[in-house]
């Protein structure tokens, strides 16, 4: 019995020895045309998933089966099959491929090649990211994404950056993209309640840990996400591990920063001599405030005066530069390291960073720790199993919002001969100022947020059949924000007692994607994709906060050391979900001809129960005219390829509450009760839709020397989420409903050039993009915030043009402020005449705070191991509106320190200038206008590197297989004619529709930071 299983078992063995013996390893180097050594190469074995990738130089090992071929492949050149035969040694040079049509394109819920993609799609890789000293990764794709406008607001740290693609497609609802990280939807919202200041929750992530970005700009790409994509979808791939030999790579860099601009102040003597004037204005005039509301006489002083109200030495030898002690030199490091790898079974990427940033801002600073894990492991050809996984601490010191008194900022308020000290006061500082002493504030006060997130989801993958892919995923993104703050006693804000404010955010964000892929090629004309699915995703937000008052000294922060417990915020949650069925089919005709139909439903509990579903179709149809058989030899055009689309996409990102009628515990007495809030509910409330159609162009000419894109399209936004007022004789203020429309319409245009492709390599990439923004219809409202702002939203103009009087300069005879009338003649015409009288004057069209257009610039050299990389940035034909200057570019109007441009004020009868006549709080041209209005056009340099590989004969002899180091610049240079703080700016501390229409808003908002840095990345 023994032997009849013997004979079988020996064959069994022979049968594996002979297999094993049959399999070969094969050792390889991949190049460029100039010889250099490929890095990151895919390399795999046809037919199989067996595979690996390229080391730093180049070189791979893989063990396959006789008579393999293996397929090499990487962005930006063409994939190439090598035929391995009997050997054990192969070498192979990639073509460049600029036009990169073979590159694999993240899209929604899948990926395509770039050849076949019929909507308008940008993507950016690893290496535009990396190693930037920015807080989160929106900020270093700036000036790189055509279509897509990107704001940083402020240079303080962590804050929240605004994002418009292709436009504002909301007034009221939200105006972000969605932001989709390795296919989970993210909170990218702020969830803080301690201050208005917004914190930007994309710093979470980081950007060391990015693969690639893909912006979805089109109706065609980002209708897959229905009612989420009318303002595009931003999709993040993070890092995963590759078949191969394991790396290690650790990097660290080290820098230094500055504010890009400090702006120049009075200094004592010029402010005592331009306010003597102001003074002496008042004093000498019959009727001036200063005799009729404060009973001054030119018998006094300007001493007098000014002790009055600021209660200091008019005439004191002191010379403070107040405007420059809310700056410090700031500095920046991280330090990072990751390990990946795997086999044919599993991969791994594994990786640790640690961020931490002080701030130009005194007070500022910003801190992040995460580490990630992704990994997938094939169980078998047909199963795969994954989970990526992440966890971040971060901790954000904030400075007060650019409103407040104690916003460092606001120190140049303060006049030059108040001194910011005094030893004889408990704090140390000078508490008797003109203004509260920001400096207590930063010293004693402490305004922290801080969380940790984990974002994170899993996956499983089955192929029952061959072409058919059905995949299940679960995400989830928790994020636990703690913001505490505490104001001393000696600060105006806690009035003599102390305060402290504790809140406690918990939000989980969770989704699951269901969809089921099938690929399948007929014949050799022939391809079908088409995908199906479900997706459901809930969000819930629980928060819990608590202020107490009176604390015994500066040493004792938290509430439980408060004599008192006062309301606080109390305890609250809110939450939402979407419902979602998907669907898309991409068709392709003899490699050429390329169709693709998507449509989605989503049903929101935003919305009204009669209204819950939405419908988003799209369409798009592309052509790649070049590989028709009469242009195939031709020697100029390489490339061209036609797009077009048309589709719907929709914003849900409205309050979770806003179609329903809303009610709270009170009480009257001890008597508990129910009141109904100020909103009034709307079951018929749904989706803000916007229609857009887009055509574009695929180009390459001269073998794909010069490649771009070119796209134009027109967006049309209809049902607008606007809140509307009501009668209050109805005990409500407020009802959201679907009313007015919105267009966008603009161009793209993209062009990359390798201008010299030899030992010496120079390429250049340039991006532009035209926008135009139209409100079309409103019924009859108009949207205005605050008396101050010039800001609005009107019928027939773009969102958030300036609209108030019209500065017209100053009489040469009286030194007067005059305003254009501009109202309307006997005959029709437009009445220029002038006028001294503010209110006389007519609210007109002043200015427009979206740009013309937005680009940049980027140009790479490369000889031997170095590499030179300089990208710039512009924006041209947008205005800014200086609303600080109302008090500190207003000509002596009150005590502020004055900019040193107001000493052009008028002095004497035929003076021609712009500046009025300094008089001391009798509002000489100081009211609201046009007189703060500037352009805000600019260009600057954004970023600099220059960095060297070492040769390999080191590296080698080191153990190491590659050694870079470099250094990096940011904001270097600005080019501009705005005599404020910095042109990218937007003031902070703007709340609900106000965000999206007070553009171009400067209240003492800091500046951007100027950055050196010096870096290393080593590879072992």
């Amino acid at each position: 019995m023994k032997h009849k299983y013997l004979i079988p078992l020996s064959c069994g063995v022979l049968f594996a020895a002979t297999a094993a013996a049959q399999t070969r390893t094969v050792s390889g180097r991949v190049t460029d045309a100039a010889g250099t050594g490929l890095p990151g190469v895919t390399v795999l074995e046809r037919g199989t998933s067996n595979g690996t990738s390229t080391a730093t130089d180049g070189s791979f090992t893989l063990s396959v089966q006789p008579g393999a071929t293996l397929v090499l492949s990487s962005i930006g050149f063409e994939t190439q099959n090598l035929v391995v035969g009997d050997r054990t040694s192969v070498a192979a040079t990639l073509k460049t491929a600029a036009n990169e049509l073979g590159e694999a394109v993240v899209v929604g819920y899948g990926t395509q090649t770039k050849r076949e993609l019929t909507g308008a799609v940008t993507q950016l890789g690893s290496k535009d990211v990396e190693n930037v000293p920015t807080v989160s990764f929106e900020q270093a794709i700036q000036g790189r994404t055509p279509g897509v406008q990107i704001n940083q607001g402020s240079g303080k740290l962590g804050a929240g950056v605004q994002i418009r693609v292709r436009g504002s497609s909301s007034i009221s609802a939200s105006n972000q993209p969605l932001y989709v990280i390795d296919g989970i939807p993210v909170t990218s919202q702020d969830l803080g309640l301690g201050s208005s200041e917004p914190i930007n929750p994309l710093a979470d992530l980081n950007p060391n840990d990015i693969e690639n970005i893909t912006v979805l700009k089109d109706a065609a790409s980002a209708a897959i996400y229905g009612s989420r994509g009318s303002n595009g979808v931003i999709l993040v791939t993070t890092k995963k591990g590759r078949q191969g030999t394991t790396r290690v790579n650790v990097g660290a860099y080290f820098g230094t920063s500055k504010a890009t601009r400090i702006r120049k102040f009075l200094n004592a003597s010029e402010y005592r001599e331009l306010f003597t004037e102001s003074i002496n204005y008042g004093l000498t005039t019959p009727g001036s405030i200063l005799r009729e509301d404060y009973g001054f006489t030119e018998n006094d002083t300007p001493q007098d005066v000014f002790s009055y109200f600021a209660g200091s030495d008019f005439d004191a030898n002191n010379d403070t530069p107040w405007n420059e002690l809310a700056f410090r030199k700031g500095q920046v490091m991280q330090y990072d390291a990751n390990v990946s790898g795997g086999d044919a079974k599993t991969r791994f990427y594994l990786s640790a960073s640690y961020n931490d940033q002080k701030g130009i801002i005194i007070g500022n600073r910003y801190r992040r720790g995460s580490i990630r894990t992704n990994l997938d492991h094939s169980i078998s050809e047909k199963v795969k199993v994954g989970i990526n996984f992440s966890l971040t601490r971060s901790m954000n010191d904030r400075v007060a919002d650019d409103n407040a008194f104690t916003n460092p900022l606001q120190l140049n308020a303060m006049p030059p001969m108040q001194s910011p000290y005094n030893a004889a006061d408990p704090t140390g500082f000078n508490r008797s100022l003109l203004y509260e002493n920001a400096l207590v504030a930063s010293n004693r006060n402490n305004n922290q947020s801080g969380n940790y997130r984990i974002l994170s989801n899993v996956f499983l993958s089955y192929e029952p059949i061959k072409g058919l892919i059905l995949r299940s995923e679960f995400g989830g993104d928790i994020l636990n924000l703690r913001e505490e703050q505490y104001y001393s006693r000696f600060t105006n804000d806690a009035a003599g007692q102390g305060y402290g404010y504790s809140n406690q955010v918990q939000a989980v964000n969770y989704t699951t994607n269901n969809t089921a892929t099938w690929l399948k090629t007929f014949g050799t004309e022939h391809t079908l994709e088409a995908l199906g699915g479900f997706t459901f995703q809930r969000f819930d937000q629980d928060q819990t906060a608590v202020e107490g008052q009176g604390f015994p000294n500066d040493n004792f922060r938290r509430i439980a050391s408060a004599a008192r417990f006062t309301s606080g915020s109390g305890s609250s949650g809110t939450g939402y979900s979407f419902v979602s069925l998907l669907s898309r089919v991409n068709y392709t005709f003899r490699n050429r001809y390329l169709a693709s139909v998507s449509v989605r439903a989503d049903a929101s509990s935003r919305f009204g129960r009669d209204n819950r579903w939405g419908y988003f179709p799209a369409g798009s149809l592309g052509w790649v005219l070049s590989d028709e058989a009469f242009l195939q030899d031709n020697a100029v055009i390489s490339l061209i390829k036609l797009r077009a689309s048309y589709g719907v996409t929709g914003n849900a990102e409205i309050g979770n509450f806003s179609s329903r009628t809303l009610y709270a515990g009170s009480q009257y007495d001890t008597q508990p009760g129910i009141i109904p809030l100020t909103t009034l509910g709307n079951n018929e409330l749904t989706w803000e839709n916007t229609r857009q159609a887009n055509l574009g162009l695929d180009f390459g000419f001269f073998n794909d020397r010069i490649t771009g894109e070119v796209d134009v399209y027109q967006k049309n936004t209809t049902d607008l989420l606007l809140n509307q007022q009501l009668p209050l004789t109805g005990g409500y203020q407020l009802v959201t409903r679907n009313l007015g429309k919105l267009n966008n319409k603009g161009l793209e245009v993209s062009v990359n050039t390798r201008n010299i492709d030899k030992e010496f390599k120079w390429s250049t990439n340039f991006n532009i993009s035209f926008n135009r923004n139209k409100v079309t219809d409103l019924e009859g409202q108009e949207l205005v915030s605050g008396s101050r702002n010039l800001g609005r939203v009107r019928e027939g103009e773009p969102i958030g043009v300036f609209w108030g009087r019209e500065y017209a300069g100053v009489d040469p005879e009286n030194g007067d402020a005059l305003y254009y009338l501009n109202t309307s003649n006997a005959d029709g015409s437009l009445n220029r005449s002038t006028t001294n009288l503010y209110n006389s004057a007519a609210n007109v069209r002043l200015g427009n705070p979206n740009p013309k257009f937005t680009g940049g610039l980027s140009n790479t050299w490369s000889y031997k191991g170095f590499e030179l990389n300089l990208l710039t940035q512009f924006t041209y034909g947008n205005d800014l509106y200086n609303i600080a200057g109302l008090y500190q570019s207003a000509n002596g109007d009150y005590f502020d320190n004055q900019t040193v441009d107001q000493l052009k004020r008028w002095q004497k009868a035929g003076d021609i200038t712009d500046v009025p006549q300094a008089r001391l709080l009798e509002g000489n041209g100081t009211g609201a206008s046009s007189r703060w209005i500037q352009d805000g056009s600019f260009f600057r340099f954004k970023n600099l590197t220059l960095a060297y590989n070492l040769p390999k004969t080191l590296t080698s002899a080191a153990g190491m297989q590659n050694v870079r180091v470099y250094v990096t610049g940011q904001n270097l240079i600005t080019i501009t004619n705005y005599t404020g703080y910095d042109p990218e700016v937007n003031t902070s501390g703007l709340n609900g529709a106000a965000v999206n229409y007070l553009l171009g808003h400067d209240f003492y908002t800091p500046p951007l930071a100027k950055t050196w840095l010096v870096g290393i990345n080593v590879g072992f």
